[in-house]
């Protein structure tokens, strides 16, 4: 699978699991995204494709690198819906 093909797939599933916050941006928690199963079965590399969209400025979040279990509580944030 090419990137841009994974980074699309990864904002479709931001916008199903996420919820709008003040700002009317679509965002959910990085534990949340982790540990859903349809994710897991399209994603080989979540974090990889995460830090893929985050340097073509689709995605924010926190710091550079996000582990399961340390950053579930970290926000992703959809800036390209």
């Amino acid at each position: 699978m090419n990137v841009q093909h994974e980074i699309t797939l990864l904002v479709e599933e931001i916008q199903r699991l996420g919820t709008k916050n003040g700002d009317g941006k679509t965002c959910v928690k990085f534990g949340v995204l982790f540990d859903d199963e349809r994710c897991a079965n399209i994603f080989e590399a979540l974090v990889g494709t995460l830090r893929a969209a985050k340097r073509k400025k689709i995605v924010a979040f926190e710091g550079e690198l996000l582990l399961q279990g340390v950053h579930d509580n970290v926000d992703i944030i959809l800036l390209q819906e």
